[in-house]
């Protein structure tokens, strides 16, 4: 009997060797997967940046407060009760400070609020204090 040259380890091989690559759709699909990895990065990425922009803002604020009360002491001056409004920028931020002074049961002493923010932005710090009319 005499064979027509059918032999099934070459065609296997042949199947092999046609199947190497991938198709259209299997690209199309792990680029879609890395797109959307890439894009969840993005994201986190931009979410921490924020996060470091607001906790400078609010670092910078906080010592701007402190600052504006700490002049307030130094100037020696008991201050009347009442609210004023007053520039306060610290670094690349043009803050300003706001002053409420409150008076205590004790009349030698006043209560200081500083509360810094950026123009009519949210108040970014607000610390309080004391000031004192003592000899």
């Amino acid at each position: 009997m005499r064979r027509t040259g059918h032999n099934p380890a070459r065609h296997a091989a042949a199947r092999g060797a046609a199947q190497r690559g991938f198709t259209l759709i299997e690209v199309l699909v792990a680029l879609a997967i890395v797109g959307i990895a890439l894009a969840a990065s993005v994201r986190a990425l931009s979410t921490g940046v924020n996060g470091v922009r607001n906790l400078q803002q609010r670092s910078l604020a906080t010592q701007a407060a402190e600052n504006t009360l700490a002049e307030m002491r130094l100037q020696d001056s008991f201050p009347a009760p009442g609210r004023q409004s007053l520039p306060c920028p610290q670094g690349p931020l043009a803050l300003r400070c706001e002053l409420l002074v409150q008076s205590t049961p004790n009349y030698r002493f006043r209560r200081v609020t500083v509360r810094a923010r950026l123009g009519d932005g949210p108040v970014l710090a607000e610390i309080d204090g004391l000031a004192s009319k003592l000899p």
